[in-house]
């Protein structure tokens, strides 16, 4: 959604931290170096929009990905290093206030989702 073409090559943020991205102080750069934060940055906007549209509470992502990452992030190095972070996408839906998950933590989002709907 941010205008990257698909396949792309790997890209990783220096410190793992979306929110830091989001805020100026870090990049998004593929491997070759390329600054692409401009992309991840609009990407993560257009999910945001998306997510206000249709009143979205909670997010399955992609775990360590630099975009939906929501417990660990790769570190910058392209090297497989793996930091406590997350993405910029996920970063930026947690501080709209929904709920971010990866794909292995199917049992805690049917908790968060039986909770929101009074079951829980």
């Amino acid at each position: 959604a941010g205008g990257l073409p698909t396949p792309r090559p790997p890209a990783e943020i220096p410190g793992g931290q979306g929110a830091e991205v989001l805020d100026g102080r870090l990049p998004v750069l593929t491997v070759d170096g390329t600054d692409v934060t401009a992309a991840f940055v609009r990407g993560a906007e257009v999910a945001l929009a998306l997510v206000r549209q249709h009143g979205i509470r909670l997010a399955v992502l992609k775990a360590r990905s630099p975009s939906c990452g929501n417990l660990q992030n790769y570190d910058g190095s392209f090297s497989g290093t793996l930091v406590e972070g997350e993405g910029v996408t996920a970063a930026l839906l947690r501080q709209a206030g929904v709920r971010v998950f990866h794909e292995g933590q199917f049992a805690e989002v049917t908790q968060a989702l039986a909770e929101l709907e009074g079951r829980g």
